[in-house]
């Protein structure tokens, strides 16, 4: 089928994470990109320099633009930057009728500078959170989510995935890139039951945007598979590609981005 996918994210100028790679993400997975920008952020490789906010009325007049004309299968969401700015997205995607939602629990870049405002995890975590199919967080964002310490192995972040399960989503996807081992775990919770992906770690810095680009891929995706399971497996090998051929770009001073279209060019 062809596949109309939007993002609601904030920007990034040096084309590696946020509405540029959500978009760069659709067109490899061969899906027709919309978006809905939430902030503009001055950053690059080396970190954020400068977020400006979107006011959340005209976030909201962004959404209701695409949904009133395109027909939306699948919405990535990201960066929302403040509590007014999650509550618009939550009201406008509440009369949507869009079969699968991603959430990329953004909150903090590859570079430690916060996206997120504390106040804003807590509207997530109520407003929006029990809206959407699946949620993608790494190990910090889901500590933040439950107000709690980071997982320390897998067996915490199971422990961890089962609570945000409870609080309303259909299913998580627990990232498990922050751990120290050999290979980057990965838990699938849904309500059927808990299922782990794993990849060598490939050695490279350049990974930034990689949390942007799993979730707009999963987007892309889902529409075309019948399960989760095979949504994420299709994703992760897509991604594990782009982290492969990541060192074959030469982009910025800092932490590169993966090559979205390493099967193209």
């Amino acid at each position: 089928m062809r596949v109309n996918a939007l993002t609601i994210a904030g920007t990034d100028p040096s084309g590696g994470a946020g509405i540029q790679a959500d978009l760069k993400t659709f067109s490899a997975l061969e899906a027709y990109g919309t978006s809905v920008i939430t902030a503009l952020v001055a950053q690059n490789t080396c970190g954020v320099q400068a977020v400006y906010s979107v006011a959340a009325d005209f976030v909201s007049a962004q959404l209701a633009s695409v949904l009133s004309d395109v027909r939306i299968d699948s919405v990535k969401i990201g960066m929302l930057q403040d509590s007014d700015i999650v509550e618009a997205v939550a009201e406008g995607l509440a009369k949507a009728a869009i079969p699968w939602r991603v959430l990329d629990t953004v909150m903090l870049a590859k570079s430690g500078d916060p996206l997120l405002s504390g106040r804003a995890v807590a509207t997530l975590r109520e407003k929006l959170l029990p809206q959407v199919s699946i949620i993608t967080p790494n190990l910090p964002e889901a500590a933040a989510l439950l107000e709690c310490s980071p997982a320390r192995n897998e067996q915490e972040m199971l422990q961890q995935g089962r609570a945000l399960l409870a609080l309303g989503c259909q299913a998580v996807l627990m990232k498990g890139g922050h751990l120290s081992d050999n290979e980057s775990p990965d838990w699938l919770l849904t309500p059927e039951g808990e299922e782990r992906f794993t990849a060598p770690r490939v050695p490279t810095k350049n990974t930034h945007g990689t949390g942007c680009t799993l979730s707009s891929a999963l987007a892309a995706l889902r529409p075309r598979h019948t399960s989760w399971p095979g949504t994420v497996s299709a994703a992760k090998q897509w991604l594990q590609g782009a982290l492969q051929h990541a060192d074959t770009l030469e982009v910025g001073k800092g932490i590169g981005p993966v090559h979205h279209f390493y099967r193209w060019w």
